[in-house]
């Protein structure tokens, strides 16, 4: 499936960052307070999943928080292709671990099989088109699970695909220069 073929249906639009679960019937997680919630019980639930095993598409980041100074780590999606890794902010600049690279660009990166260490930029557009290729027209194992959490109905590739998109659109990519 060709990813410039691939229509981001309207329930899940969005921009500036504002995702809304189209399984939440397209409402927004009302406060900070419950975002921070939502994203801790993840955080706990991958944690120990991720570390016995890493799904493809998705890295582990550490940054240096941007007030405390001290090593933050959560996962996020992302490709590797070369020596560039792409990142996607789902929630654009309102993700904190992205807010922390944005003032300090300098981050390590677990993923399967693989250990490195980074600095993040912005992505060009031709930088673009790759990680579209990689998020949108690859689908992984954990995709169909990441999926049903996401989406309403069965998970398929184009339903996949979809989501991918719409994160693409409404979120924030970026480009890490990994080290050797």
């Amino acid at each position: 499936m060709a990813s410039d073929t691939i229509t981001v249906p309207e329930t899940l639009r969005y921009r500036d960052g504002r995702y809304r679960m189209e399984r939440a019937n397209g409402r927004p997680l009302p406060t900070l307070r419950s975002r921070r919630v939502l994203t801790r019980t993840l955080r706990a639930i991958h944690r120990p999943w991720f570390a016995v095993w890493m799904p493809r598409g998705v890295a582990e980041i550490t940054t240096r928080g941007r007030v405390s100074g001290l090593p933050r780590r959560t996962f996020v999606r992302a490709y590797r292709h070369g020596q560039t890794v792409y990142l996607v902010s789902i929630t654009g600049e309102h993700a904190l671990w992205l807010r922390n690279l944005r003032a300090d660009p300098a981050t390590a990166l677990r993923m399967r099989h693989f250990e490195t260490e980074g600095r993040a930029r912005d992505v060009t557009d031709a930088e673009r088109a790759i990680a579209e290729r990689y998020f949108c027209g690859r689908t992984m194992p954990f995709d169909y699970v990441e999926n049903l959490f996401h989406r309403t109905g069965v998970p398929s590739r184009r339903r996949i695909a979809e989501l991918h998109r719409a994160w693409l659109e409404g979120g924030t990519v970026l480009v890490v220069d990994i080290s050797s």
